[in-house]
């Protein structure tokens, strides 16, 4: 039996095709290993939406060469389109498949273990022939709805390695969502890179979201990571329904209106603190988290307080901080006054303390009430998982409980031992 590790960064779409890749893989009498361990072929999905980003891509590229020289080293995902003719060059990688053709990854590798060697120009390109992932890396089950981006804000280099948006059939999505919850996944996530600007044979991204909700079964929904726009305040009548988890990931990037203008991003600060606030008054515990970008080129100090205020504004349950990362192609190369690294990490710090303040606040506010945390692992007697608002709960007493379950917990107590705040129920 040949055994093939995985290593995948960046962002939710990539956990997902890589997921349903290793799925192929084990139905086809591959062992899945730790890329730590000894294999015969490794796959890295890598990421390339920063120069941190690269840096991370080439260190595992290097970490699966020093495993063991006779494997397979296969490169995919975004820095495989990005820079596919550089790293074909690289003599330790023996395969580069880029975006377009990352669903032939199985084939590929299985062609070369008996003696074939085959390219991926040799595959059509389908961004949606992924199988429904039965044998995964997580409790929950992500789900590829769209693909690509059309708003080409001026730092992004995404429309560029993923193409323009398109989206996938709405029979292939319950298909693939029916699937995985008669394998006995308990969470389902909505993923792709412009999820409001999903949009396929007149079903736009509200109406998807309302017929998987239709779909029978013990299991909730969660919505990835998702833009300020595309999508109407109606849509959020849809959190009445139990199976929908009240926590988006709605990507800020700044509280400047200049700085957002600059970026060519398709929302105000005034629009975006409008949606939150309507969402709030219907749902108080509504969990907000976001992404925000500092040291974007010309970013003044005034502009970067501005963030900060409005991150006290809004209060989010977390706020993922980058710092403005050149790109080569993007609009945002040529703009004058790039910020110094030593001041992006220094507002970088600034971001963080303060959002670590709203975080805690936002569950300790859970003390006292329940939160339905979906089982992830049991370790010494306690049970680890994530509530419906995505908080992380550590429960007392675990006793029997079982991976992938649902447990109603009552919450009373908050512990932060210098990392990620978690809640204590029983």
């Amino acid at each position: 039996m040949r055994k093939v590790a995985f290593k995948t960064l960046g962002c939710r779409l990539n956990i997902f095709e890589t997921d349903s890749i290793a799925s192929q893989f084990s139905a086809n009498n591959y062992k899945i290993v730790d890329f730590n361990d000894l294999a015969d072929v490794y796959i890295i999905n890598t990421c390339t939406v920063t120069s941190q980003s690269d840096h991370k891509s080439r260190q595992q590229i290097r970490r699966s060469n020093k495993k063991n020289k006779n494997a397979i080293t296969v490169v995919t995902g975004c820095m495989a389109t990005n820079y596919k003719e550089i790293l074909q060059d690289n003599p330790d990688i023996d395969y580069v498949i880029d975006n377009d053709h990352k669903t032939s990854v199985f084939s590929i590798v299985d062609a070369h273990a008996r003696g074939e060697i085959t390219a991926p120009e040799d595959y059509e390109k389908d961004l949606f022939a992924y199988e429904a992932a039965k044998d995964t890396f997580h409790t929950r089950s992500f789900i590829k709805i769209q693909d690509g981006c059309n708003q080409f804000c001026t730092y992004c280099i995404i429309p560029r390695v993923r193409g323009r948006a398109v989206s996938r059939p709405v029979e292939k999505v319950v298909e693939n969502i029916k699937k995985v919850v008669a394998y006995g996944f308990k969470e389902v996530v909505l993923t792709g890179v412009n999820l409001g600007r999903y949009e396929c044979e007149g079903t736009d991204f509200e109406g998807l979201v309302e017929l998987t909700l239709k779909i029978p079964g013990d299991f909730r929904l969660r919505i990835s990571s998702i833009e300020p726009d595309g999508y109407s305040e109606s849509f959020f009548r849809l959190f009445e329904n139990p199976k929908l988890s009240p926590h988006m990931h709605i990507c800020l990037q700044s509280g400047s209106e200049n700085i957002l203008k600059r970026m060519r991003r398709m929302y105000t600060a005034k629009e975006f603190k409008r949606l939150i606030d309507n969402v709030r008054a219907k749902h108080p515990d509504f969990n907000i988290t976001t992404d925000v970008i500092v040291g974007f080129p010309g970013e003044t100090e005034e502009e970067f307080n501005e963030t900060i205020d409005f991150i006290n504004d809004i209060k989010f349950g977390h706020v993922h901080t980058f710092k403005y990362s050149l790109r080569k192609g993007t609009k945002a190369e040529r703009l004058q006054d790039h910020i110094p690294d030593w001041i992006k990490s220094e507002r970088s710090g600034k971001i963080r303390k303060t959002a670590e303040k709203h975080r805690f606040e936002y569950r300790a506010g859970f003390i006292g009430k329940k939160q339905n945390v979906l089982i992830e692992k049991t370790d010494g007697g306690f049970a680890y998982g994530h509530g419906q608002n995505y908080v992380p709960v550590k429960i007392r007493d675990a006793g029997d409980m079982n991976k992938n379950t649902f447990y109603l917990a009552n919450i009373v107590d908050i512990e932060d031992a210098g990392e990620e705040p978690i809640l204590i129920a029983e």
